[in-house]
């Protein structure tokens, strides 16, 4: 149900008419594209819709002219959406709205195309300086009755626009459609999610062929062909491509890689690892496309997932769990052994740090549950809970029982204070500077206050 609106969509200029031209940037160019996505949206979306130009055409005012007047009949249900590119070096969006027409719809539009990311300028009125009874552009002057609008997505010859309209052109005509939606009263489904009977549907993105597209959906791409009456392989940026309903949508264990995604941000999405990705996916690159599928690791029980802190290093981690740091190497794909605050490690079975002895501590003065438990690498809720404590309340000489994992008898942790150096701990462990860096992989005798630092395991009996 469309409540009987109709909709033009114009790829302003075409052809021999470039428009606004910045470097080796054409305004058709962004236009074309724009309009051939806003068409097949449309399309989609089950609103009668037509387009002035699908190619790189020149076309007359005439001839643009019949199709804005001429395909639906001439009233205000009739929307022409001619899409432009702005330039004399301001920067953002402006709609610009016939005089015979309130500024709902090109508010609602500006709005829309501002929450996609791009600088609201204006909605405006623009006058014929010799009638000012009439509207500035033909398109609005020469179409009475319907309801035209202009629209410009940003400025061709503003740097911060240029990069705007080569990422997120698209993005802006999504709201757009978005918009247009919402005032003519239809439902709105996001791209791909049509509801024809029988059929998916697909929006060809960046980078996309009819292999990659098969592949996707388990398909081939002579049934993609077939079914979408497809003359050749070439494809456009924002075709809608219908998917037959034997073709495998994504399923829930797949993600479609959206704008401004990375391997890192899916990873911790998933609670899984990049080199996981990498691997399971079989991807000769970091670098991810719009649109691309991923299938994402179904986590194992078996395996604990540990986040590295800041400085976290293999060896201190595989002590951690009583692992080789072959092991963690091997099961994380690493091909070095740097590491990244933030990534996640995958621990091989059977690891899990278990809470099975304890050491007694005397409270000094100054002590709080925060810092005796940041001095043995455990939480003020583990020694509240192992000592049944009822408060964070300590006295002077209390003596407290400090939950240790077996790997701290082995290598105890030491958090670095105000005043340490490489030298001051060695000495209070009675082992040597060289020990220390060796063991915690270190390449210089310089520390940073809350650096946790390995003892050695014949030394870490933490006597008090």
């Amino acid at each position: 149900m469309n409540n009987g609106y109709r909709i033009v969509v114009d790829a302003g200029h075409g052809g021999s008419d470039p428009g606004a031209i910045s470097g080796n940037l054409k305004e058709k160019d962004f236009n074309l594209k724009a309009a051939n996505y806003m068409y097949n949206r449309f399309k989609e979306l089950g609103v009668p819709v037509a387009i002035t130009r699908d190619t790189d055409e020149s076309l007359t005012r005439a001839e643009r002219l019949r199709t804005m007047t001429n395909t639906f009949g001439n009233d205000s249900k009739v929307l022409i959406l001619s899409n432009h590119i702005n330039s004399g070096g301001g920067e953002g969006a402006e709609i610009i709205y016939p005089l015979r027409t309130s500024s709902t719809l090109p508010a609602m539009i500006l709005d829309a195309i501002g929450e996609k990311g791009q600088i609201k300028r204006k909605y405006y009125q623009r006058v014929l300086p010799e009638d000012p009874s009439k509207d500035y552009y033909y398109i609005m002057r020469e179409t009475p009755n319907t309801t035209s609008l202009l629209i410009e997505y940003g400025f061709i010859d503003n740097p911060k626009d240029q990069k705007k309209l080569q990422n997120n052109l698209l993005d802006y005509v999504e709201g757009v459609v978005e918009a247009v939606a919402n005032y003519i009263g239809i439902t709105y489904t996001k791209p791909g999610q049509g509801t024809s009977p029988g059929t998916n549907t697909y929006i060809v993105q960046r980078g996309d062929t009819l292999y990659k597209i098969a592949n996707q959906f388990k398909t081939t791409v002579a049934e993609l062909k077939r079914i979408n009456n497809l003359g050749s392989d070439l494809l456009q940026i924002g075709q809608i491509l219908k998917i037959t309903n034997n073709a495998e949508l994504p399923s829930q264990d797949e993600y479609i890689v959206k704008a401004g995604d990375t391997l890192y941000k899916i990873a911790n999405q998933f609670n899984t690892t990049v080199n996981r990705l990498i691997d399971y996916n079989n991807l000769s690159t970091t670098i991810l496309q719009i649109g691309q599928i991923l299938k994402i690791p179904k986590s194992s029980s078996s395996n604990v997932i540990y986040t590295v802190k800041k400085g976290d290093t293999l060896y201190k981690i595989a002590n951690m769990y009583g692992v080789t740091v072959d092991e963690l190497k091997k099961i994380n794909n690493l091909t070095s052994d740097n590491l990244s605050i933030g990534q996640k490690l995958f621990i091989p079975e059977g690891n899990t740090v278990e809470e099975t002895e304890y050491i007694v501590y005397k409270v000094e003065p100054g002590d709080t549950l925060y810092s005796i438990a940041k001095k043995y690498n455990t939480s003020p809720e583990a020694i509240k809970e192992y000592n049944k404590l009822t408060s964070n309340l300590l006295t002077i000489n209390q003596v407290l029982q400090i939950p240790i994992e077996k790997r701290v008898m082995e290598n105890s942790i030491y958090t670095v204070k105000k005043g340490d150096t490489l030298y001051k701990i060695a000495n209070n462990y009675g082992v040597t500077v060289k020990e220390l860096m060796n063991l915690n992989n270190l390449n210089s005798t310089l520390l940073t206050i809350g650096d946790s630092i390995l003892i050695p395991k014949q030394v870490s009996d933490f006597t008090n």
